[in-house]
């Protein structure tokens, strides 16, 4: 069993720079994340992905924007639960709270911070003959590990930023970039799309605009795939694998069943401290919602700040908070 000041569910940068703001309050935090590792979707999804809207950055890669973040909260050495989700979660009679993970690990907890961005994602999936039968076989539903594709026969699929970003990148380690489209126009970055236009015109990546993929083949591992135009028109492609990029469909999963009041699969707050109605629970980042809400890491950063002053009043009603500027006070390691 774990006790905590704070539990955090989410790892993503939201939820790590929550562990900050809770620190500057003397506040002891554990997080847990269904991924393996911190990060959430600047990890998993996108990690070379520049952010161009955090002050102080007029680029910052997502990865990079996470290692300063987990420097940046090391003084007050939070504790992890990655690689397993929260399954239940319980109120008790003290006002604390006893959370338990798909793995049975108990986390006990004074106060509840869901900061889980839009829920767990599952991939959207394109309807292709054979697809789960190759999944981890050849077929991937995200990039983990670039190096992997250097020098392979790599097929994308998709029109949006993610499907045209690692086109763009894997181009140019070297691999055999093959990007397939059902449109002729994408959905895009127009930048993003004028790259991959002139890096087809110079023979660095090949472009098939009007087809999708229909078929996938191989004797155990994905060797090859079926590639068909909207006039009909069928052609084999040799392949070592086969990264369909649609998106990644959110679902909130157990959250959904907190008797927490939802709007639109998202979690109403009271902007005062981005409380739910259940006292000792709040909300920060994408998984919330109030009047006026922005969806972006920035807003976030903004709401984790509000939040860990409304918990600190939460565990400690008759304390009085002290606003310490880091400037004047520095940080204060626990």
């Amino acid at each position: 069993m774990t006790e905590t000041d704070i539990c955090i569910i989410g790892a993503g940068p939201v939820g790590l720079f929550a562990v900050f703001e809770a620190g500057l309050l003397r506040l002891r935090c554990h997080v847990i994340d269904v991924m393996p590792q911190t990060g959430g979707q600047l990890t998993e999804i996108y990690p070379k992905k520049p952010i161009y809207d955090i002050p102080g950055y007029p680029m910052v890669l997502a990865q990079d924007l996470i290692d300063n973040l987990l420097k940046q909260i090391e003084p007050f050495h939070p504790t992890y639960t990655l690689g397993e989700r929260v399954e239940s979660l319980q109120k008790m009679e003290d006002g604390t709270f006893q959370l338990e993970t798909s793995d049975k690990n108990i986390i006990k907890a004074k106060a509840v911070v869901i900061a889980a961005g839009l829920g767990c994602f599952e991939p959207r999936k394109p309807a292709v003959d054979d697809l789960e039968v190759y999944e981890g076989k050849g077929v991937h539903y995200m990039v983990r590990n670039p190096d992997d594709f250097i020098g392979k026969n790599v097929v994308i699929a998709g029109g949006g930023d993610s499907a045209l970003d690692w086109a763009i990148h894997l181009s140019g380690l070297g691999s055999n970039i093959t990007l397939v489209h059902r449109g002729n126009t994408f959905r895009g970055a127009a930048d993003s799309a004028e790259k991959v236009v002139k890096l087809n015109e110079e023979g660095k990546l090949k472009l098939i605009l009007n087809s999708h993929v229909s078929a996938l083949g191989g004797n155990g591992v994905l060797e090859n795939l079926t590639v068909v135009s909207t006039t009909g028109e069928k052609h084999e492609i040799k392949t070592d694998h086969f990264i369909p990029l649609f998106g990644l469909s959110p679902k909130l999963g157990p959250i959904e069943h907190w008797n927490l009041n939802l709007d639109n699969n998202a979690i109403t707050v009271n902007v005062h401290d981005y409380s739910t109605d259940i006292p000792g629970i709040f909300a920060i980042g994408d998984i919330n919602t109030y009047p006026g809400k922005l969806k972006l890491i920035l807003s976030g950063f903004h709401e984790a700040a509000l939040m860990a002053h409304g918990a600190y009043k939460y565990m400690y009603p008759d304390k009085r908070v002290n606003l310490k500027y880091t400037t004047v006070n520095g940080i204060e390691a626990f």
